[in-house]
């Protein structure tokens, strides 16, 4: 009997740390879930490119600072976060932002452009170009069809030719 017993026992120990080890983990406690996502050592860039960035981020958060080179010109990417959509810029050596991407929505964007994207089923994303001085509207659409395409749009909506 106590050899019954014994065995049991052991098959509900393992059965039970069994069926512990299938349940889903508990939920987070609000304090590990709203912890700040890793700060982006910023003291690698130069001084330039550090003050750009501190000055354009100061409500955002930072996910990624990448070095690139296009066109044989050096500049950092800036990859945020801000208010729950991206925004992302890119800096020259100097400091001077070359472009600004930041996602927006659809009603945020001038009437001409909300006018220009009415005939597609759905605006899936719309971001705000600025660049050279120059402010475009880059959508991703979904047709009727369910088709994806892309498009730019100038401030008037008329379609920015690429």
């Amino acid at each position: 009997m106590r050899m019954r017993s014994a065995t049991a026992f052991t098959i509900v120990t393992v059965l039970g740390m069994t069926l512990a080890a299938a349940q889903p983990p508990a939920a987070k406690s609000s304090a590990a879930t709203s912890r700040p996502a890793a700060r982006v050592d910023l003291s690698k860039y130069p001084a330039p490119v550090r003050a750009t960035i501190e000055a354009e981020t100061k409500n955002a958060t930072i996910k990624k600072v990448t070095k690139e080179t296009k066109k044989g010109q050096v500049q950092y990417e800036v990859e945020t976060i801000v208010n729950g959509h991206t925004r992302d810029f890119n800096v020259d050596p100097s400091g001077k932002i070359l472009v600004d991407e930041e996602e927006i929505a659809l009603d945020a964007a001038p009437a001409a452009v909300r006018d220009a994207l009415k005939p597609y089923a759905k605006v899936v994303r719309l971001e705000k170009v600025t660049q050279n001085g120059r402010t475009t509207y880059e959508a991703s659409v979904q047709a009727k069809n369910g088709k994806r395409s892309s498009l730019e749009l100038d401030a008037n909506g008329k379609r920015v030719k690429g």
